[in-house]
This record gives C-alpha cells, structure tokens and sequence, in this order.
C-alpha cells in the first residue's frame, strides 16, 4: 500500500492498540472465574475500556470487535486441541495488525490496470496495488462479494488482504496420476517420476553483499552501547534495512512456493509426502556441560537451511491445492525411505554413499540412482502398500494439547 507519513503513524497507532486491547482482555478473561467469563462480558468490559482510556479510541469500534472474535475464537481452538492457549502478544515479536471486518466499509475504487483506492477508517484513502481481480463494482453480488481485509505490516511496510466470499462448485475427481515427493535441501522437490523443482538463491550478489556489511556494520555499532542502554536511532536503521533485505527473501520463497505447488496440484491427482515432524529435525546437538554435542555449528547450519525451506508451508500449499483440484494429499511414515532400495525393496547399510548418491548393496541388485529419486518412489511406494496416515487432502487431525480437557468436559 501507498501510505504518506501521516498515515502509517495513524496504522501504527492503531495496530498497537489492537495488540494492548488483545493482552488486556487476555488479562481480564484469565483473572475472572470461569462461570464469569462470556463473549457478551468480554464486549462490555471493551466498551468500558475504550471510554475510560483515550488512545484506545485509535482503533475502531468494529475493529475492537474484531479482536474479541479472535481471541475467543483463539480459546476454541484450545479446547478442541487444535491449538495451544493464547499468551501475551509482545511489542517487538508480535505481527502488527489490524481487521476490517465489514466490506462496506472499505469502498474500493479501481483506479488503472495497476492500482486500486481502498477506505482505511480513521487513516483515509490509500491507494493499493492491485494484484488480483476483486469483486467490486458490477462483479460484486451477493455471492461474490468482499466481506473484509486485514492489514499486516512487515519489514516492507504496510500491506492489505482483502477476504473475498465466493461460490465454487465441487471439483470433479482428479484423474492424474500418482506421486512422491522427497523435500530436502539440496534438492528442495525431488518427484517420484524424476522430475525435481529446484530454486536459486533467494538474494542477488549484490543484495547478499550488501546485507553481509549491513550485519558487519550492525555488530561493530552494537559494541559502543553499554549495558542496560537504549538502541541508538542509526541501529534501529540499520536493523531495519537488515529486516527488510530477510522480507524480500521471504517474499520471493513464498511466491516459489506458491508457483511450484499450484504446478504440481494441477498435475497430479494423489499426492504423497512424509510425516515429517520438524521441531524434532531442527533440534540443538549443543548438548550440556556434562555431555557436550558433536558437531554443534555444522548441525546449527542444517537446522537454519531446514527451517529456511519452510517444509511445512509447502504441505500446507499442497494440501487445500490439491482438494481445490480434486486431488488428494496423503503422509505416510518418514523412517526408512532414504536407505530403501526402491528397485528390490532391500534396505542395507551405507546403500546411501552421499547426498545425491544411491548405491544398492544388494549383491542380487547393485542399482545406482539419484537418492532423492529413490526414496520419492519409497514414499509413493508405502502408500500402495496402505501406510497412509492421512487419507485425504484437508482432513483434520484432531490433536488435543496436554492437560487440556474436551469442549464437552467443561
């Protein structure tokens, strides 16, 4: 979004009232007895709030009511484990943000090909990119329509969603055909038939370079300030250019991703992925004082490379991609698929010599292939046998946090 000055100050003011307003509820709904806590208490304990504490006013009346439906909707989640109990949104960690939840409200105006006019309440007019085609004018009725928009700020600045209501009809079956796909690092999408999607660098050279003596710059500054003393104004610039060169890089994974799933949803109509669980992958080998880990810095890197491939959010992409397509998207257990012949079946040590390099030791065998490859035709290979875990595209698997009771049992 193009915003002037005066009206980021005016976004910024009210994303921090919203984040203020979201831990004082919090703060309200957890002192309270549980027979006192309501959805209709909550919205007049913030009715209350917004007449006795004046810069809470910056934020909208219906936007406030926005933020009570989250964090309410946040507390379902609990209850029905899909989630773990809300917290405090901190200053500095928590995403700015603020909801419009009524689309009458935004008054959206196509201006050219390229740019669009958007009403903000309480900021104004603000001109948008227009990236998409959006029901409005004589495409707007009452199935397609726009029911609202968030606005998020990153590093790059202010930027706005638009929630759009629309009526799809059910996909027909897709009849594609069935794949594996093995994610790594090297090879961020190794496909069962042998196809791979690959990617480059996120960043130019120039970009990079530019970035390394923005960080070399960073720590030579961050060495004159004294314990217990306030980031000069200078530093706070430099992080901020920092930010913004790891949000370009974000930006660019993200529309990858989004290219590469759309591709492979639209090809295939039975999708299969590992069960892979991240957290476990990414773990520290720094071990303790009595027993040290090996490998420390080594591990750290793969735990940084891992988490910038962003494994996850692919899935994520592929999972409602592919029901949008008629497909369906299964897991299946991830022990085993990288040290299995995919040709006899066999799986014997140090069949995997390197990254790339998948030699079977077999004597019967002896089959020299791309490891990923291989254990892509493993992962598609347990489905056919029947180890799904998941049997289809967006089904929920209900998981319910320890220690948390069922909605049923309050």
């Amino acid at each position: 979004m193009a915003l002037g000055p005066a009206q980021v100050r005016l976004m910024d003011d009210q994303a921090h009232a919203a984040r203020t307003l979201w831990n004082l509820l919090h703060d309200w709904w957890t002192m309270l007895p549980k027979e006192r806590r309501s959805l209709a208490a909550a919205d007049a304990a913030i009715r209350q709030a917004r007449k006795e504490i004046d810069w809470l006013g910056a934020l909208p009346a219906q936007a406030a009511q926005a933020v009570l439906k989250t964090y309410f909707q946040a507390w379902k989640n609990c209850w029905d484990g899909r989630a773990d109990e809300p917290n405090f949104k901190a200053r500095f960690r928590a995403v700015m943000s603020v909801d419009i939840p009524q689309g009458r409200d935004l008054n959206i105006v196509r201006v050219h090909r390229r740019w669009g006019m958007v009403n903000i309440p309480k900021v104004g007019r603000v001109r948008f990119r227009w990236t998409k085609d959006l029901p409005v004018g004589k495409r707007a009725g009452t199935v397609d329509r726009i029911t609202g928009a968030q606005l998020v700020k990153d590093a790059l600045g202010w930027h706005i969603a638009f929630r759009v209501q629309t009526l799809e009809a059910a996909p027909e079956p897709h009849q594609g055909p069935e794949v594996g796909i093995d994610v790594g690092v090297s090879v961020p999408l190794a496909l069962s038939d042998g196809d791979t999607k690959p990617h480059g660098e996120w960043l130019t050279e120039r970009e990079k370079a530019k970035l390394l003596r923005l960080e070399q710059q960073a720590a030579h500054r961050k060495t004159f300030r004294g314990r217990g003393e306030k980031t000069s104004r200078r530093l706070k610039r430099i992080y901020d250019q920092i930010q913004a060169f790891r949000a370009t890089a974000k930006r660019r994974h993200l529309d990858w991703q989004h290219q590469t799933t759309t591709v492979i949803a639209a090809k295939y109509g039975v999708i299969v992925v590992e069960n892979l669980t991240i957290t476990n992958m990414t773990k520290s080998a720094k071990g303790s004082v009595e027993n040290p880990g090996k490998s420390v810095r080594q591990k750290a890197g793969l735990n940084r490379s891992i988490s910038q491939e962003a494994w996850g959010r692919t899935v994520e992409l592929l999972t409602y991609k592919a029901a949008r397509n008629g497909g369906t998207l299964h897991k299946v257990p991830a022990p085993g698929t990288s040290q299995r012949c995919s040709i006899c079946g066999f799986t014997t040590p140090g069949s995997r010599e390197s990254q790339a390099l998948f030699v079977c030791k077999n004597p019967d065998c002896g089959w020299i292939g791309n490891a990923d490859h291989n254990a892509a035709r493993n992962i598609v290979h347990l489905y056919r046998m029947g180890l799904a875990l998941v049997p289809a595209a967006g089904r929920a698997v209900v998981r319910r946090t320890r220690g948390v009771k069922p909605a049923t049992a309050r």
